[in-house]
């Protein structure tokens, strides 16, 4: 007996470490894989939260299909197993190196989350499915080996979840700033095949160790272990799985659309939801769930109450709470989910209804709730669908009997729920209208008091917690649904229709950002306002267009926004406008909404798709003069910044013609981007920095706005600068020798990110 120990001991020692390195290699593969696709379809679809949380809802879904393979190729005889999963790995090599394959044009509107699911599932859907696999297999066999910590594999799952966040960390911090796209296809090749060869070392390594029966629930030391597995036990996994995925990718929408649309601002939430696993499968799992399952209520309370607000002040203090509060949510739940695992024999089962829950939850905030709601509602309701399965208990014994009791308790069940539903209701309702606030304030406190003696009765505790929700914020977020076009949902953002009294004018708003606004007054609803003011760079621009290239002038504009450039168009001009958002369409050409288009350019011509794919479809020396100002809030089209970008652009631009890029953004330095662009491909480049008098920004909601002029050659470029008039204020660019010019290969926005604190 102790020669057989010895011998399982000098097994495992070499086992463990093995089996580690392929689930952390596998998962560090599978999430490298994300954001590198990614930056391979940026140039099609661009790079908005719905494409995304769309290709997230693919991940989850694929993942789901790869532990199903697991699930049903474990119970083959060993050799089997392993020789069909070596099969699948070498047949799925063929498709490599990753790239996008053929499938024509992308689509728009509705079906552009179709065409990107159809896209992913061609072009990497044999790998992922592959590598997904890894993480239940690997632990399958790992079960079946002679190690002695085979009877609970578990741990390997926490190893899995550290290789997803390292992977997903060093792409933007580490691959993408330093190397290529080829390179970075080919390293990831390269892993693909290590891995490969990883997996068949681990079967023969088995093999060699001898292969033995999993561990089932009548060997468990664990009582969950040994409890039988149910459809109500199953129903829960689901559900513990279903509310952190979706609620994951539900504030990676909330943050970006409504707090701070700040690039790279994706990776956290996603990092928050990797780092719930790894804390809850490692060793002090147990410990940790207690303390994320005390404190997550209050978190719910204090953090989630404001989960129906639109945030511009302290903005980056806010969604940095709001990941705070998915991270301490996902633990509670996710730690629940752990300490329920069953013994080794039905591992691979745990995992696919896990991984079922992660797909269920992640279809609703992708798919579902893009086309029934028009704000971010999703959110909300998974913060109160998360406070009703988080296992708390009362903060107190005595509260928690406080409950049960006959007078006191009897008053708390009774009368909680109507008094919290009327006072949600006023101060939702006259909340900043009352001209006594310490009122609002302490009956904001009582309501947040009766949550907090609600903790450990989940169904009060989220009706309390509800009501604080729609008091506030909750009830101006329905208001805005209830009026007809004021806020309207697309693939591509979220945009809301807003009358503003004080400057009297109607604001198109992208989240946070304004893309627009028209005067209410007629007399002055034909003014260009915001970053379009006469003065800006783009409207010197456009008022010297006759006189540079005559009456009929070609203008090219891509991104439509409120259609405000359309009223700089003078007769017998021919002007063309690019837009990849059919509702952007909608809107812009409403003259009940917005009346720019329709009173000065009615016959304009608007093409619908990617400004860039669009654009190369033109004929050659298409426009005099083209204007890029294509931003979805401040997270910008990368691919349109690129020198193959610039290069379309050039192309499309008829000699002695202007190109205007528009690089105002509140998170981002541009201009040493486009300087290196412009340096590379011999332009000539200027820039004007535009800020409005107090006194025009008060009148004419005039914005301070950064455009930057390219020409061909610096001949042209005192052609221009000379007809706006103001020469000596078009000045030359900010080159960095630490920024060179993006492509479609290669581009990090790390150098030109300006502190996030600076951007609010």
């Amino acid at each position: 007996m102790a020669t057989a120990a010895a011998m399982d001991d000098r097994a495992g020692s070499a086992l463990r470490p093995l089996f580690i390195g392929i689930v952390f290699l596998g998962s560090f593969l599978l999430f490298l894989i994300q954001p590198l696709f990614a930056r391979l379809v940026l140039p099609v679809l661009g790079g908005s939260p719905s494409v995304w949380n769309t290709a997230m809802l693919f991940y989850q879904a694929v993942l789901l299909l790869g532990y199903a393979y697991a699930h049903a190729v474990q119970r083959l005889p060993f050799r089997v197993q392993a020789g069909v999963h070596l099969a699948l790995f070498a047949a799925a090599a063929l498709t490599l190196p990753i790239g996008i394959r053929a499938l024509g044009g992308a689509e728009t509107g509705d079906a552009a989350a179709l065409w990107l699911l159809q896209l992913l599932a061609l072009s990497i859907g044999p790998v992922f499915l592959a590598v997904s696999a890894q993480a239940p297999l690997m632990q399958a066999w790992f079960a079946r080996s002679p190690d002695p910590a085979a009877a609970s594999p578990f741990f390997l799952y926490s190893a899995s979840n550290a290789g997803s966040l390292l992977g997903l960390l060093a792409y933007p911090f580490l691959l993408e700033p330093f190397t290529a796209l080829p390179a970075q296809q080919t390293m990831w090749t390269a892993g693909y095949l290590l891995l490969m060869a990883l997996v068949a070392l681990g079967a023969f390594t088995i093999l060699k160790a001898g292969v033995r029966p999993p561990a089932t629930a009548a060997d468990s030391a664990t009582e969950t272990g040994r409890r039988p597995v149910t459809w109500k036990r199953r129903l829960h996994w689901v559900l513990l799985a279903a509310v952190p995925s979706g609620l994951m990718l539900s504030t990676t929408t909330h943050i970006t659309t409504d707090i701070m649309a700040m690039p790279l601002l994706w990776v956290l939430p996603l990092a928050a939801y990797l780092i719930s696993f790894i804390l809850v499968f490692s060793g002090a799992g147990p410990r940790i769930t207690r303390i994320a399952v005390w404190i997550a209520p209050v978190a719910l309370l204090v953090f989630g109450a404001g989960g129906l607000l639109t945030v511009s002040q302290s903005a980056s203090i806010y969604g940095l709470a709001s990941i705070l509060l998915l991270l301490i949510v996902a633990t509670a739940l996710h730690g629940t989910l752990a300490n329920d695992r069953p013994a080794a024999d039905r591992l691979t089962e745990f995992y696919l209804w896990m991984s079922l829950g992660g797909v269920l939850g992640g279809l609703f905030p992708a798919l579902i709730a893009p086309q029934i709601f028009d704000w971010v509602y999703e959110h909300p309701i998974l913060l109160l669908a998360a406070a009703l399965l988080v296992p708390a208990k009362p903060l107190t014994r005595r509260i928690g009997n406080l409950w049960r009791g006959n007078g006191l308790g009897r008053a708390l069940r009774i009368l909680t729920p109507p008094v919290v539903l009327v006072l949600g209701w006023w101060l939702g309702a006259a909340f900043m209208a009352v001209n006594t606030p310490p009122v609002q304030v302490a009956a904001i406190a009582f309501m947040a008091l009766l949550a907090v003696l609600a903790i450990g009765r989940p169904l009060m505790f989220s009706f309390v917690l509800l009501n604080l929700m729609l008091a506030l914020g909750g009830w101006q977020q329905i208001d805005i649904s209830t009026i007809d076009r004021a806020r309207q949902r697309s693939f591509f953002g979220i945009y809301t229709i807003q009358n503003s009294h004080s400057t009297q004018t109607r604001r198109l708003l992208h989240g946070t950002t304004m893309h627009g606004a028209q005067s209410l007054d007629p007399a002055l609803s034909r003014m260009p306002l915001t970053y379009y003011a006469p003065m800006s760079g783009i409207g010197l621009a456009m008022q010297t267009a006759p006189s540079l290239f005559g009456d009929g002038a070609r203008i090219g504009v891509i991104g439509l926004g409120s259609g405000s450039l359309a009223c700089f168009a003078k007769p017998g001009e021919d002007w063309t406008i690019f837009e990849i958002d059919p509702l952007m369409v909608e809107i812009a050409t409403d003259p009940e909404v917005f009346s720019y288009v329709s009173q000065c350019k009615p016959d304009v011509r608007i093409v619908v798709g990617d400004a860039r794919l669009k654009l190369a479809e033109e004929p050659k020396d298409r426009f005099d003069l083209l204007a890029v100002d294509a931003f979805s809030s401040d997270a910008i089209p990368l691919h349109l910044l690129t020198r193959e970008a610039f290069e379309t652009y050039a192309r499309a631009l008829a000699p002695g013609g202007v190109l205007m890029v528009h690089v105002s953004n509140r998170y981002l330095d541009l201009e040493p981007v486009v300087a290196g662009i412009a340096n590379e491909l011999g332009l000539a480049a200027r820039i004007r920095v535009y800020g409005p008098t107090p006194q025009d920004q008060a009148d004419y909601s005039y914005n301070a706005s950064i455009w930057i002029a390219l020409t061909a050659n610096e001949a042209d470029m005192t052609r221009f600068t000379e007809a706006t008039g103001h020469s000596e204020e078009w000045t030359p660019l900010r080159a960095r020798t630490d920024v060179p010019g993006w492509t479609d290969g290669f581009a990090s926005i790390l150098p030109v990110l300006k502190p996030f604190w600076k951007g609010d």
